[in-house]
């Protein structure tokens, strides 16, 4: 078994032989806040139910099952305080590597390639929710420490895992927003340089900025950065809620849809580099909250995933889907509902969708005309040259707004409520609703994993 490298615009093993990487996100695995729960039901219950939920969620028999889809690579998103606590900063917890070495061999032991991200940096990397810092301020790029806090995590990673083959690479940071464009290069440049002074051979695949969509400011900064390639993030509004119609995969679809990939790769494209696309993938319908139209607009949003398919098989593109494993949104796989974990926080779950307490592909219609005053207020008041604010156009006005005030500002509310769920539960109880996790208590999503399957028979 050899390392795998970039040569060119291609991945390939150290016998030159291309290897095309197709596979998904794990999820969100290794990125659950813990501080809430241990606050309600005490840290030996809270630590042991993030434990079993961690060792629950990704066994042998997901790793079966994802191979034999045809797929050969799970990029693996990690918070960084599985490694390093805020307030202890620089010592290294050991125990970080417990389950992201367990799922590293469970996958090689399948032949499947594995890639580290880390998704979460000290101070938050971008202005989102994923990245966990509560607010929609991107401190890690204003503040030094958490700059070399993240360097210096790479180097105890890349230190762990020198050397092992069944790693593709190294995913430095997800989804960076630096507004000012230079200090992403700069983080760049160092985290490399440190990483390479450890681990000379692994890949290292760095996102663009603004959510891994802009390399416009990059320059020649990739001459510095051997056996690199670059990750896009091409999901498509199309396969989302707020796009404003279904897809039919009509000409004029199609070509916005290409288009907008275009744009994400063309520095790559100019100078002859390796583009990796790290997160791509619609979200879809859910029978209790979209009743009798779910078949329809997930019919809609699988025409997404084929054109999407058809464009990255004419370019050989090596992609990780997010994601594989979640609670019935996205995911390959997902917790049925009648587990513990989902009767127990039905009505909870379903208050979130309803409030659209999640960023991510909400559907804001039972809640819209909350919030549309102070949308309008903001549009009467404030000019409108001073209305676009970084990450603009990313995010438009009615989404900042609307990510500040409905989730962060509405959802910090909920996160005790979340919690107080597990009051007087024993542990014979929260090893049973960590387990509502497992491959052989979750459902498959048929329609995703068999249009999937047949794009791997067509790309070897």
């Amino acid at each position: 078994m050899s390392l795998l490298k970039v040569s060119g615009t291609k991945i390939t093993d150290e016998q030159g032989n291309e290897v095309v990487l197709r596979g998904a996100g794990l999820g969100g695995w290794m990125k659950l806040i813990r501080e809430a729960l241990a606050e309600v039901i005490g840290q030996e219950k809270s630590e042991f139910f993030f434990d079993k939920f961690l060792e629950y969620f990704f066994t042998d028999a997901d790793a079966q099952f994802f191979k034999s889809l045809g797929l050969n690579c799970i990029r693996l998103p990690f918070n960084y305080h599985h490694f390093e606590d805020d307030m202890n900063p620089r010592v290294l917890k050991e125990s970080g590597f417990k389950h992201l070495d367990r799922v590293i061999n469970i996958c090689a032991a399948h032949g499947i390639y594995t890639i580290l991200d880390l998704h979460t940096a000290p101070g938050g990397q971008n202005t989102d929710w994923h990245s966990d810092h509560g607010s929609h301020i991107a401190n890690f790029w204003n503040h030094k420490d958490f700059l070399d806090r993240a360097v210096w995590l790479w180097e105890q990673l890349a230190a762990h895992y020198v050397g092992n083959p069944w790693i593709a690479g190294y995913n430095p940071l997800n989804e960076p927003t630096d507004p000012k464009h230079t200090r992403v290069i700069a983080f760049y440049d160092r985290v490399h340089k440190a990483i390479r002074a450890v681990d000379p051979d692994h890949i290292i695949f760095f996102d663009g900025n603004t959510f891994a969509s802009d390399f416009s400011h990059f320059g020649d900064a990739h001459k510095e950065w051997a056996n690199t390639a670059y990750s896009i993030h091409d999901y498509s509004s199309y396969g989302f809620p707020a796009a404003g119609e279904l897809y039919s995969s009509n000409d004029e679809q199609r070509r916005r849809l290409k288009r907008s990939y275009e744009k994400k790769r063309e520095w790559m494209d100019q100078r002859g580099l390796c583009v990796w696309n790290g997160e791509w993938g619609p979200v879809y319908a859910r029978r209790q909250y979209e009743g009798e139209v779910t078949d329809t607009i997930n019919e809609s949003r699988y025409k997404v995933l084929k054109d999407q398919l058809d464009i990255y098989n004419k370019d050989r593109l090596s992609w990780s889907i997010w994601l594989y494993k979640d609670i019935g949104f996205q995911g390959m796989v997902y917790v049925s509902t009648e587990t513990p974990y989902m009767t127990l926080f039905k009505d909870f779950l379903a208050k979130k969708h309803r409030l659209a307490i999640d960023a991510w592909g909400a559907d804001d219609v039972a809640v819209k005309q909350v919030y549309q005053p102070l949308v309008d207020h903001i549009l009467q008041e404030i000019p409108p040259q001073y209305q676009n604010l970084y990450p603009a156009p990313v995010w438009k006005l009615d989404a900042r707004i609307t990510r500040l005030s409905r989730n962060i500002l509405v959802s910090e509310f909920m996160i005790k409520e979340w919690a107080d769920h597990f009051i007087g539960k024993t542990m014979e109880e929260i090893d049973a609703i960590a387990s509502s996790f497992k491959y052989e208590n979750c459902l498959k999503r048929e329609g995703l994993n068999h249009i999937l399957t047949e794009n791997a028979k067509l790309v070897q």
